[in-house]
Order: structure tokens, then C-alpha cells, then sequence
């Protein structure tokens, strides 16, 4: 394995929730403790469930795994985090600046900047040879911090003004209020991040098309701010061996193939390593232990007992429910490479077939709907946000508003302040306000990006509200964007999630935000469901039955009501493809 060989001190797994980043940081741990070196393993996952792997109660302190002499781990718990490091901000000041201000300086720190700077926060001593960590050999992270947030820390401007002043623009200059007397270690934390003699990034993707898109980014993002000595490892490839009597399987076999063969461009010099797809569950040393052998140990299980009846919901009910209300905003949330896009096109799709005025859109750069829809259909328009063009449309309009009337040094403070990450989600807010408005008489569905920006933009949604509802006179009617989010008869909020552990429990995740946001979401969507496809191989028939845990958690615990899409023989690309994952029946014979 190439990702393991000669390894530094620092090994960070990154990747989209589902692809198996937590197993195979808990495998790599493993697999250096075992050759004898001491071993810190570190989740900064906000689903995190090492302990769960382990089986045994971790937390945020190092605890010895009894069972692996030399290995340790420790959770960080981003949301506690997050509030931690908010009364840290807020407490001296509460008592001393007016509420208001407070009030203020709450709302900024209120949104997901927050929590990936405190998450940060947290390990950065892991990262500045503490004496905490002087007796490790090797550290190993499930989940690298993003781009995102060390561009953040990247902004080389006065933070320590936003407590006098109560603002910050709508900016992340909030979140990194107070940071002042921490910027000698942060800087050292990012100057290990990106010396690939101490810390070796990891990427980790499956063999699919979409996923290896959302890894190229990630690799490009990473490698623009420096963090360039990267590794990719293809999780879970089918091996053509046990492919058996079964189209299904014989179909995920020549796909993924196709997938590796067209491979993006940015990844194929990165060194790379493929593991096949394991019939059994990863939990527990033996099978964690066995994660990085050849073969697939387990299939034969799957002929034990009988298979549970297949009694779930389709896509098309959820379809048919929608098209009752003649028109109406219909959003697809949740993280990357789960298939929003494809999704949220077969709505659509399904919607115009109806003979119902459509409007499919995308604030996702990452998303290809042209491709996705190959070919035009009556009743159905399409567009998409550019968050580049809309962050260049907005500085400008910022600049020459608020700019006009500072001076030398404020201007080079707004400036920096429009260079931060959170500009372009709020650039992007602004156009999904424009699109949304049409609702009122056509659907309009929407493909929003991986859900740490959908956040950010609903973060400001909200303080577009708040700022909306402070200024208007009493009596006067008005309406923002918010308050359509918020209203069921006029937004279906749809989460869509994979039936594996770490994908539900990040789409429970994002639901317990949206509700504190005042949004009750309508549906969960699983997709890509492998026991709705009914395979016949000995392995996808085990995999099959594993699915339904957490097909029960979402139907029984999460969702009101839910859809299950069953993986398809072929891609689910062009509207016969698209109308298919509607009606099975139709497409994926």
C-alpha cells in the first residue's frame, strides 16, 4: 500500500462521508501499531464512530486500546467544541458591552465557520509536538480540516477589532474573533500541514463518477493552499471475481471500471492504492485487521436466513405528493457525492412529465446537470449559480457601496474581509434569493452544494432576515427568503443520505441544524440502495442485508417520510436514465 509506506508523522484521511475514510484510518492505525510504533489515532468527524469501530467509549481525552498494545485514540467533539470556544469569546464581554452587541457577536458565531475554526482549534496541539503527543510515533486523523477553514486562518488581517466594534460584515471575520494570541500556533499548525515531511494527506473516494469529481476538487482546493503531497485510495472496488450470476454486479464492475478509466485529470499522477469491496462490516479488530487483505472474507454469509421484505416508499410517491401543490421551491440538501444532483434532475424530470412549469437549478460547482440531463424535455429550464461569478459580482457591489466612504486602511480591511471563504456563500445567497422567488408559480428545484455550504448559506439567510425584520416599521408586511424556507406550504426540503452509517448520521446531523433554523425538512431520500436492487451475488446480498439497519433508522427515528432508490444497472444519465430512478420498472432491467 503506497499510502503506508515510509509514513510521516502525521497521516491525515480526508474524504466524503460514506467512501470509508473512518475504516481505513482505523485499519492504517492498526497497521502501524502492529509493525510496532506508537500510535495516536484522532477523529475530528462530526459523525464520528471510531468508538463504535472499536467498540468501546472513546470522548474527547486519549484512551489506550487495550487490544492493540501501542495504539491510542481521542474524539473531538466539534459541536462541544464549538460552544466551548463561544463562551470563551462571549463570556468576558456579557455584562460589559450592550446586549445588542452581544446579541451580535452570538449571531456571528452561530454558523459552521464557528465549528470548523473551534474543531481546529482543538487539534492544533496535536499538530505543535505538545508534550501531550510526544510519546507518538505516528498521528493518524479521520478527517483533514478543510480548505475551507485554512483559508480562514490564512487571512492575515486585524481580527481582535471585531469584539469593540459588535460586526464583522457577514463575513467569517466572527468566527475568528479573539484569535490573536493563538496566531504564532496556528501558523505553525498549517506550516506541518503542508510539509510533506511531516503530514501525508489522504484522499479517499469510490469508484464512481460523481465521487471522483467531489475528490478532485478536494485534491485541487488542498493543493492551492499548499497541502500538495496527496495520496488517493479507491475504496471498495467490486472484484470481477465474485461477480457471479448477477447483472447488478456485472453492471457496478463495468462502471466502475469506466470510472477509473476516465478518471479527472488532477488526480492521475497522485500515487494511488484500490481496495476491494468487503462483504462484511467493519467493526471490531478482526475485521479491521482483515480490511487490508486481498480477499473478501464474509460473502459466504449472506446465504444465512431469509432476506427481510422489501416494503419501502418509492421515489415516485414522493414525486406524486409534490406535484399536488402546482408549484412550490423543492431543495435537495446533503453532503457530497450521496447523488443531490442526479436526484434532484429526476424530480425535476418526473415533474415536467407531468406536464408541470419546472425550473432546475444548482448552486454546486461541482454539479454537471447538462450531462446529467443529456437532452431537453418540455416544461423544463435549467440554469446554475456561478459562485465565482456571483463573488466577483458581489465584492464589486460591496466595494463600491460600503467601500466608498472609508479610508486607505478600512478599504484594505474590507477588501480582506471579501478574500474570505464565506464571501462566495453569501455571493451565492444572493442568487439563490433571485431563483427562489419564482416558486410562487412554477416549481423550482434546487440542487444545493455539499452541506458545510449549504449552511454557510443558510447562516446568511438567517441574518438576511434578522437584518430585514430589524429595519422594517411594524404592521408592514414582508417577506425574506427565510421565512419561505421556513414555511412547508411553499419549500420541501428533501435530505438525501446512502444507507451506511456515517451518511445517515451526517443527514441527521444536518436536519438537527435546519430545525434549529426554524426548517422542518419534508423527506429523506436513500439512494443508490443495494438491497432495493435485490442483487444475487453472495457479497452485494450481504451488503444487502447490512443496508437495512440504517434503512429502519431513517424510517423508524429520522425521517417523516422517505423514498428508497435502488442502485442501478447503468448510470442513471439522460432522461430515460433519469425517469428510471422514478420508475425502476422502466430502466433498470
Amino acid at each position: 500500500m503506497k499510502f503506508l509506506a515510509r509514513p510521516p508523522r502525521y497521516l491525515f484521511f480526508t474524504g466524503k462521508g460514506g467512501v470509508g475514510k473512518t475504516s481505513i484510518a482505523c485499519a492504517a492505525a492498526i497497521h502501524l501499531a502492529d509493525a510496532g510504533h506508537r500510535v495516536l489515532l484522532v477523529s475530528t468527524d462530526p459523525a464520528s464512530n471510531v468508538g463504535q469501530v472499536f467498540g468501546l467509549a472513546i470522548g474527547n481525552r486519549i484512551v489506550p486500546i487495550a487490544a492493540v498494545p501501542g495504539l491510542s485514540a481521542l474524539e473531538i467533539d466539534p459541536q462541544a467544541a464549538a460552544q466551548a470556544y463561544r463562551d470563551r469569546i462571549v463570556g468576558p464581554v456579557r455584562g460589559v458591552l450592550p446586549e445588542a452587541v452581544v446579541r451580535g457577536i452570538e449571531e456571528q458565531l452561530s454558523g459552521a465557520c464557528t465549528t470548523e475554526i473551534a474543531a481546529f482549534d482543538e487539534f492544533t496541539a496535536l499538530l505543535t509536538d505538545s508534550a501531550e503527543t510526544a510519546a507518538f510515533d505516528h498521528i493518524v486523523f479521520d478527517t483533514a480540516p478543510t480548505g475551507h477553514t485554512i483559508r480562514l486562518l490564512q487571512l492575515p488581517g486585524a481580527w481582535s477589532g471585531f469584539l469593540e466594534s459588535g460586526s464583522g460584515n457577514a463575513s467569517c471575520l466572527g468566527p475568528l474573533a479573539g484569535l490573536e494570541k493563538q496566531r504564532t500556533q496556528y501558523k505553525a499548525a498549517v506550516e506541518a500541514l503542508a510539509d510533506p515531511g511531516r503530514t501525508r494527506l489522504i484522499l479517499v473516494a469510490r469508484a464512481q463518477a460523481a465521487t471522483l469529481r467531489e475528490v478532485a476538487r478536494t485534491h485541487e482546493e488542498l493543493a492551492g493552499i499548499g497541502l500538495a503531497h496527496q495520496h488517493l485510495v479507491i475504496n471498495g472496488v467490486l472484484p470481477a471475481s465474485l461477480v457471479e450470476d448477477d447483472p447488478l454486479a456485472l453492471a457496478i464492475v463495468e462502471r466502475e471500471r469506466a470510472a477509473l478509466a476516465a478518471i479527472p485529470l488532477k488526480l492521475r499522477d497522485l500515487p494511488r492504492d484500490s481496495l476491494p469491496l468487503k462483504a462484511f462490516n467493519l467493526v471490531g479488530l478482526p475485521a479491521l485487521r482483515a480490511f487490508f487483505g486481498a480477499g473478501s472474507a464474509g460473502a459466504g454469509q449472506a446465504e444465512q436466513g431469509g432476506e427481510p421484505p422489501l416494503a419501502a416508499p418509492a421515489l415516485a410517491d414522493l414525486a406524486e405528493r409534490i406535484a399536488v401543490d402546482g408549484h412550490g421551491l423543492v431543495m435537495l440538501m446533503g453532503k457530497g457525492g450521496v447523488g443531490k444532483t442526479t436526484l434532484a434532475a429526476a424530480l425535476a424530470v418526473e415533474l415536467a412529465s407531468r406536464g408541470l412549469p419546472v425550473h432546475l437549478t444548482t448552486s454546486d460547482p461541482a454539479a454537471h446537470l447538462e450531462e446529467t440531463l443529456s437532452g431537453a424535455i418540455e416544461n423544463l429550464t435549467v440554469s446554475r449559480i456561478d459562485p465565482h461569478a456571483e463573488t466577483e459580482r458581489y465584492r464589486q457591489q460591496v466595494l463600491a457601496s460600503k467601500g466608498a466612504a472609508l479610508d486607505e486602511a478600512g478599504r484594505a480591511l474590507l477588501e480582506e474581509d471579501l478574500r474570505s471563504p464565506c464571501t462566495e456563500e453569501i455571493a451565492v445567497f444572493q442568487a439563490f434569493s433571485r431563483v427562489i422567488r419564482e416558486a410562487g408559480n412554477k416549481f423550482v428545484v434546487m440542487d444545493t452544494a455539499p452541506t458545510g455550504h449549504t449552511l454557510l448559506l443558510l447562516d446568511a439567510t438567517g441574518a438576511y432576515h434578522r437584518e430585514v425584520a430589524r429595519q422594517m416599521a411594524p404592521g408592514l408586511h414582508y417577506s425574506t427568503p427565510m421565512m419561505q424556507l421556513q414555511d412547508p406550504a411553499r419549500t420541501k426540503v428533501l435530505l438525501v443520505t446512502l444507507a451506511e452509517t456515517t451518511p445517515v448520521l451526517e443527514a441527521a446531523s444536518l436536519q438537527a441544524d435546519l430545525r434549529r433554523a426554524g426548517i422542518e425538512p419534508w423527506a429523506w431520500i436513500i439512494n443508490n440502495s443495494v438491497a432495493a436492487a435485490q442483487p444475487r451475488s453472495a457479497l452485494l446480498k450481504l451488503r444487502a442485508r447490512n443496508e437495512w439497519v440504517e434503512i429502519a433508522a431513517v424510517a423508524d427515528r429520522h425521517a417523516r417520510r422517505y423514498a428508497l432508490v435502488p442502485l442501478q444497472k447503468r448510470e442513471p444519465v439522460g432522461l430515460a436514465g433519469l425517469r428510471a430512478l422514478c420508475h425502476p420498472d422502466r430502466g433498470n432491467a
